[in-house]
């Protein structure tokens, strides 16, 4: 993937295209800065106000736009490959996972690296992925689906599950819409938040407002970072993810690596590679969401086809020395990445979060140092705030780094436990 050259004697060499489908989000910027540092020229498919709410750094990393009507997804795919054949598009990525049908249609169409196209709404709608697993034997919770919550209940009584039960709307992202349900009595307003957002704006893209109802496993989560090239998967790392508990379960935090038994972590990584192989992953990233049960058991909750957000391909290079931010524009341009890991430390991501509702005053964090080597505050006094129910209420975060999980998990919580978050 050589940048653009000049050169007396020889042709210049044309750099590298790919097109990035919706690059504002959280994985966005790692991939524009390394697609840059490759000297890969990047388009991006997005929406016109999102893209007014880019960075100045994002907007510069991109050669050129394209905003079509994703809610017309035929008409999309029409649109975006009539794109790549003009701009000679190179390589298909797609960021955010309500995209990442739509790139595995258009790598199709172009001929380029990338998902299976038929398997690929399974990757996006969790109804379907429940009936992938099932069907393939991949270790995952029993799940039931129904429109009408009384048909819910009754199915998930007739496949023998138990309170307490996981209700999700069958697409979403971000937490939104998960509760954990205690009994019969608190369905109905886990129903009404799993129902409350119908479509992503501002892409106007429409969700399977479908009800899952799903076997709740009780024991520790974790998320397995894989890229996979030429139907080869290979994992990066497991990464141990925080969660707030009760009903809710907003992410408070990760740390890469996760600290395993040898055997533990094999578990965990086959019963990804199974989910990956189940769903026609073949050519990108993945981010697969899996729970361990009291006995040791893993069960796989989710596959993402995309980059992980949250700042997980940062704790992944800072862990292993592995870029995978690079990796998976290179795996999108047919180039099969180094993946051999640099060294083993330890890094971490912690989540600010309201104690309650109401208006911030202030945020009082410790100085950095040591173990912390980063803390940033989004949210300004005056500002009104909730407590977490998902994803979306963060108000900032801590970045560590170490030598190993448990001292950089200890470090984490030291840190927390001097920040007074100061509510009206």
């Amino acid at each position: 993937m050589a940048p653009v050259t000049e050169g007396t004697n020889a042709e210049a060499v044309r750099a590298p295209r790919l097109l990035v489908l919706e690059a504002g989000v959280s994985a966005g910027g790692a991939i524009l800065r390394a697609a840059a540092a490759l000297g890969v020229t990047t388009y991006v498919a997005t929406h016109p106000q999102m893209y007014a709410n880019y960075s100045p750094e994002l907007k510069q990393l991109t050669a050129g736009t394209i905003c079509p009507d994703f809610t017309d997804p035929a008409s999309a795919l029409d649109e975006l490959t009539a794109f790549c054949h003009r701009a000679e598009i190179d390589g298909v990525l797609a960021c955010w996972e309500f995209l990442t049908p739509l790139a595995a249609h258009l790598a199709a169409a172009m001929g380029l690296p990338g998902h299976d196209p038929e398997r690929a709404p399974a990757c996006r709608n969790k109804r379907l992925m429940s009936d992938v697993f099932t069907a393939q034997g991949v270790p995952s919770p029993r799940t039931v689906a129904a429109r009408d919550p009384g048909k819910l209940a009754r199915l998930a009584e007739e496949a023998g599950l138990t309170w307490p039960l996981v209700v999700k709307p069958a697409e979403n992202a971000a937490s939104i819409g998960v509760s954990v349900v205690s009994d019969p009595d608190h369905l109905p307003d886990a129903v009404r938040r799993a129902r409350a957002e119908t479509q992503k704006l501002p892409h106007g893209i429409a969700l399977d407002t479908t009800l899952l109802a799903q076997e709740y496993i009780q024991g520790p989560e974790f998320s397995v970072e894989s890229i996979v090239a030429h139907g080869e998967i290979q994992h990066l790392a497991v990464t141990e993810k925080f969660t707030t508990g009760g009903a809710d379960r907003a992410e408070t935090g990760h740390t890469v690596p996760a600290a395993l038994s040898n055997d533990t972590r094999q578990a965990i990584l086959d019963a990804a590679s199974r989910a990956l192989t189940s769903l026609g992953l073949r050519d990108g990233p993945s981010h697969t969401e899996i729970k361990l049960s009291a006995d040791g058991s893993p069960y796989v909750i989710e596959v993402g086809a995309r980059p992980p957000g949250d700042g997980i391909m940062d704790l992944v290079a800072e862990a292993t020395g592995v870029d995978q931010a690079r990796a998976c524009v290179q795996t999108a341009l047919g180039v099969r990445p180094d993946l051999t890991p640099r060294h083993r430390r330890a890094a971490a991501i912690r989540f600010l979060y309201a104690p309650h509702a109401g208006t911030l005053s202030r945020v009082d964090v410790p100085l950095r140092g040591g173990h912390v080597e980063e803390i940033t505050v989004t949210a300004v006094p005056g500002d009104e705030l909730t407590a977490p129910h998902d994803n979306l209420q963060r108000l900032g975060h801590i970045s560590l780094r170490g030598m190993t999980a448990h001292e950089v998990n200890d470090a984490a919580s030291r840190a927390l436990a001097q920040i007074r978050v100061v509510m009206k």
